[in-house]
């Protein structure tokens, strides 16, 4: 069915679809629905404490054996900077007035760490088939323990440079993630998201210049995304906006409906939100702190300055605070259960597949 196979062997799936694990939107539910349709469905941990962590892959594998991707953040928590979080907040104090919320004084909490011993430990006890890391790759010992557990090692890459690192440190195989991805960029090289590229581009240079299977990633919403990604020289696809209003999806119901009010011009990479660049539905509040915003403290401290904003407008159904991490085609999402719709971007992926490779075939006979 797929011609080229590299990914679905090396993880033992069916279709060349994986889901994205993508924070706070992915569930134990469209994990596992994605992974039974024969795709790879993603268990988000980066952002998870150890029993969060226990727990999330307990679910996993009492109700699964098909082949699922653990997910893990390698950011460099930075030291806290009290002088310019103050400064951040005393940037946000207009929407504290404005929402009637008295900001809690003091340092936040105490940022989640990066893929770490005690995450390793889990990977070594609960064995998943993928893990995947985000921001580059954890230091070499503990990625030797990974792949002594027979786990297939993955990253995103956003520049050729970056993939290139990535094959270099041990990564099985690289997700080319575009300009046009949803959530936070892999950015791990280099910091200018200026520079970024898009998927059309990067692409197929990465799988020119690598010589692991490439995955692409950003704005891969239907049958004719996965193709076009093919015919660039990807072997799979990660899709995770298309996932986002299936019924097992995990996002709120104000990110659902900006979600289906999203147009091809509706997102922006800001880092606002968070102190890194990730794309997400434009809002009053990003677009007034103009997208991206030098002075915002560094990841994830921002998190904690923004989180009653978004809380307080959330429960008063106002979207100017909304932070909903989709792509550039999040206007091509289905309300479909996820396992249908992994089993029909599969079906629709390989029809236009065999639709682009017909004329060529009468055209080589012709020639012949």
């Amino acid at each position: 069915m797929w011609a080229d196979r590299r990914v679905i062997d090396l993880f033992g799936i069916e279709h060349p679809i994986l889901l994205s694990p993508m924070a706070n939107a992915s569930t134990v539910d469209l994990a596992i629905a994605v992974s039974e349709a024969g795709g790879l469905g993603a268990l988000p941990c980066g952002q998870l404490s150890t029993e969060q962590i226990r727990s999330l892959f307990g679910t996993a594998v009492q109700r699964t054996s098909r082949p699922l991707n653990a997910n893990f953040f390698c950011h460099q928590a930075p030291a806290y900077d009290a002088a310019r979080d103050a400064r951040w907040r005393a940037r946000l104090a207009r929407y504290y007035t404005e929402l009637g919320i008295e900001p809690k004084p003091g340092a936040p909490p105490a940022p989640p760490p990066p893929f770490d011993e005690e995450a390793c430990a889990l990977v070594e006890e609960f064995k998943p088939k993928v893990v995947s890391f985000h921001f580059g790759l954890p230091e070499q010992r503990l990625l030797a323990r990974v792949k002594a557990t027979g786990a297939v090692v993955v990253s995103s890459a956003t520049t050729v440079a970056e993939a290139r690192w990535l094959e270099e440190h041990g990564s099985d195989a690289v997700i080319a993630q575009g300009y046009e991805a949803g959530g936070h960029r892999g950015m791990f090289l280099d910091e200018e998201v200026a520079t970024q590229v898009g998927g059309l581009s990067l692409i197929p240079q990465i799988a020119d210049a690598v010589g692991i299977p490439v995955i692409a990633a950003g704005g891969i919403a239907d049958g004719r995304g996965i193709a076009a990604a093919l015919v660039l020289g990807a072997s799979a696809v990660q899709i995770g906006t298309a996932y986002l209003r299936c019924p097992e999806s995990g996002v709120k119901p104000i990110q659902q409906d900006a979600l289906r009010r999203a147009r091809d011009d509706g997102t922006a990479l800001t880092n606002v939100f968070t102190g890194r660049p990730a794309r997400a539905v434009v809002t009053r509040f990003a677009r007034e702190l103009g997208f991206i915003d030098p002075e915002a403290p560094a990841y994830p401290y921002p998190i904690s300055a923004v989180a009653p904003l978004r809380a307080k407008a959330e429960t008063e159904g106002n979207t100017d605070f909304v932070y909903a991490l989709v792509g550039q085609s999040a206007a091509m999402a289905r309300d479909i259960p996820a396992a249908e719709l992994t089993k029909a971007l599969a079906a629709e992926a390989l029809e236009k597949l065999r639709g682009a490779s017909a004329p060529t075939a009468k055209a080589a006979a012709k020639r012949r």
